[in-house]
């Protein structure tokens, strides 16, 4: 009886003999298995507890020795406890049968839906992969509706484009993103809620997403209380399911709240893995990081994946390591000013400080010309406001200045916007023209 080559395997991989190693040392964050020489770093392994089987991911090898990060809780592993190998990196289920789910950091449902096992057309990849290739991508010269007037018409981002919601905490980063959720006119979404508030969640999924949304959306959820592993990874999941899609041929939007919490995770992790802190605490590794993951997003040959990336920056200081290190990758920044949200200006963007490096690419000449006179008369304004207050301002001694007191009220309620009022980037440009026109 003949035996195929899958079946074949199979029954090898069955019959080869197990390899366990043993739990060594717990310290801290991390633990310690000897006795598995194959492992790689970035391996799962599985060690078994008195309560039940824990993964671990492999971050350091050293002779003889695995340092591990666990994805859950250590309570109850013991020094002695036994350790198998999975056989590789995590891997994640990719395909058309994920829009509408919601999954945790490792790609496992947690909305209460059939298991993914269960859906037909799903594959199995490594969250892990590569960036398309410089050469291979596309220029970005198509506009991507955001249905926010002040980034449509002043920082305008294009399909593909990399771009981040810069600012501290409290000043409507994760409003912004909700209300792009709702206004973009991509196909797919693919959302990463990254070591955000647990009350936060439900809260998105209802309020600001809804069925609607949620309907071509996947939703990658790894709220602040769960492992740094898995929080890592949350950003690797859905990066990889919008790169699925992507290699399908659509476009998509990859919203990911927040990057400077994917940082704080891999600080952890390389900490707890013994490298040496750098830049305010952040070890190398974190540097390394944030280019490979931001470059996975962009044009490819098929598709486009375009990324929309919240900055907690610390202190309200754009020089952040985090901040800064991210504007040199990313294709523009959106900064969100303190000033502007007190005041109860929302969306709170600071126009003249934001900026879409690819905005003469997908915009025309007359849309370009519009944005352009609207920004020096914002300009104009923030260098005379001081003297409008005290009253020593002369009218006619900027034209700009000048033109921009006569249209402050208009220019005000063309910027501001509220959650529910999403604009048509058609409609956003034509009530731009009526705002700068003469």
């Amino acid at each position: 009886m003949s035996v195929d080559a899958a079946v074949r395997g199979r029954l090898l991989t069955a019959a080869a003999p197990l390899h366990l190693g043993t739990v060594s040392e717990i310290v801290g964050l991390h633990l310690d298995v000897r006795g598995l020489p194959q492992a790689a770093v970035g391996d799962l392994l599985e060690v078994r507890t008195a309560q039940g089987p824990l993964l671990v991911e492999i971050a350091a090898l050293r002779p003889g020795v695995a340092t591990c990060l666990p994805l859950g809780s250590t309570t109850g592993v013991r020094v002695g406890d036994h350790v198998r190998t999975t056989g590789g990196p995590l891997r994640v289920h990719v395909g058309e049968a994920l829009l509408g789910r919601v999954l945790d950091g490792l790609g496992r449902p947690v909305d209460g839906g059939p298991a993914l096992d269960t859906l037909p057309g799903l594959e199995t990849v490594p969250t892990e992969n590569a960036a398309p290739d410089a050469l291979t991508r596309p220029r970005i010269t198509v506009p991507l509706g955001l249905g926010v007037r002040s980034l449509d018409a002043l920082v305008p981002v294009g399909r593909g484009q990399r771009i981040g919601i810069m600012a501290g905490s409290g000043v409507g980063k994760s409003s912004l993103l909700s209300m792009i959720a709702r206004g973009t006119d991509a196909a797919v979404n693919v959302i990463a809620l990254v070591g955000e508030r647990g009350r936060e969640v439900r809260e998105f999924l209802d309020g600001d997403l809804g069925p609607e949304g949620l309907a071509h959306s996947v939703v990658v959820v790894a709220t602040s209380d769960a492992p740094a592993v898995e929080r890592l990874r949350a950003a690797s999941t859905a990066t990889r399911i919008a790169e699925w899609f992507r290699d399908a041929g659509r476009d998509v939007v990859l919203m990911m709240d927040s990057l400077t919490r994917v940082a704080m995770a891999q600080r952890e992790i390389g900490l707890s893995a013994g490298e040496p802190p750098a830049t305010r605490g952040y070890p190398p590794s974190v540097f390394g990081l944030l280019p490979r993951l931001l470059e996975r997003a962009g044009t490819s040959a098929t598709g486009s994946i375009t990324g929309i990336y919240t900055v907690l920056v610390e202190g309200d200081d754009l020089q952040d390591p985090i901040g800064d290190t991210a504007r040199s990758i990313l294709d523009g920044h959106v900064v969100l000013s303190r000033e502007l949200a007190t005041a109860g200006h929302f969306p709170a963007v600071d126009v003249l400080e934001s900026i879409s490096r690819v905005h003469g690419a997908v915009t025309t000449p007359e849309q370009r010309e519009n944005a352009t006179r609207l920004r020096r008369m914002l300009a104009a304004h923030r260098s005379v406001r001081e003297l409008v207050e005290i009253g020593a301002y002369v009218a006619g001694a900027d034209a700009d200045a000048d033109a921009a007191l006569a249209r402050l009220p208009r220019i005000e309620e063309f910027l501001r916007q509220s959650l529910d009022d999403l604009t048509p980037p058609a409609t956003t440009w034509d009530r731009l023209a009526a705002v700068v026109a003469p």
